[in-house]
């Protein structure tokens, strides 16, 4: 698809004065890097000027990132203030965020995963040198794909570090489905990595209400 093929299909949540919240597609960058390729801002942002018919640039504020591979619920400041707000209200874990995933494995109960980790040649990596990245998990389900058993949790970030959900499983031999660059090995369903986030609650920055915005998976490797 091209831009105007995912400006008009894109999938508002909210949106109000100071912030819109949709649904980013799968594959798609957040922002714009040195590949060229479409991002999210991008879109969001040609979506706005077209819907409201402005001549020149639209702001939107970035405020949050989600990985190229993963879909699902995220949040942009239509204003300067809108931005800086909820940009502040990160810094201090006021917004949360929960994601559904789905490792290769066994796993029962809940748990917390606390690690350090830094980032080196594109990854995540678990170190003695690297920031606290900590995070929360419940077990939705087990199931099995081609004999081989799966499990569905639900994960609640208490930081927000690169790659962290991804290699916080990675490392205790839990890999996320379809993710090869973090030691998945088996079959390739669908080319759809096992990760959505699925809500969002935030600190509406000028209602000052807690809002909840919630996105169910969408792709194939979700009808397990």
């Amino acid at each position: 698809m091209n831009l105007k093929d995912y400006t008009n299909n894109l999938d508002v949540l909210y949106e109000d004065n100071h912030i819109i919240v949709v649904t980013k597609y799968r594959d798609i960058l957040s922002q714009e890097d040195s590949t060229g390729d479409l991002d999210m801002l991008s879109i969001v942002k040609a979506y706005l000027k077209e819907k409201y018919n402005k001549p020149g640039d639209v702001f939107l504020g970035l405020v949050q990132r989600l990985d190229r591979r993963v879909g699902g619920v995220m949040v942009f400041g239509k204003t300067s203030k809108g931005a800086a707000r909820l940009s502040d209200s990160i810094r201090k874990k006021e917004m949360g965020k929960k994601y559904l995933a789905i490792i290769k494995g066994y796993l029962q109960g809940t748990g917390t995963f606390t690690d350090k980790i830094i980032k080196e040649n594109r990854k995540a990596v678990i170190s003695d040198s690297g920031v606290e990245a900590v995070l929360n998990y419940s077990v939705v389900k087990n199931f099995y794909l081609d004999d081989i058993i799966y499990t569905v949790v639900e994960v609640e970030l208490i930081t927000g570090k690169y790659n962290q959900i991804r290699i916080q499983f990675s490392s205790r031999g839990l890999p996320l489905l379809n993710d090869f660059k973090y030691d998945y090995r088996g079959t390739n369903y669908y080319n759809e990595i096992g990760l959505w986030s699925y809500e969002l609650t935030l600190i509406h920055p000028t209602l000052k209400e807690v809002l909840t915005f919630k996105k169910e998976p969408e792709g194939k490797i979700w009808d397990y």
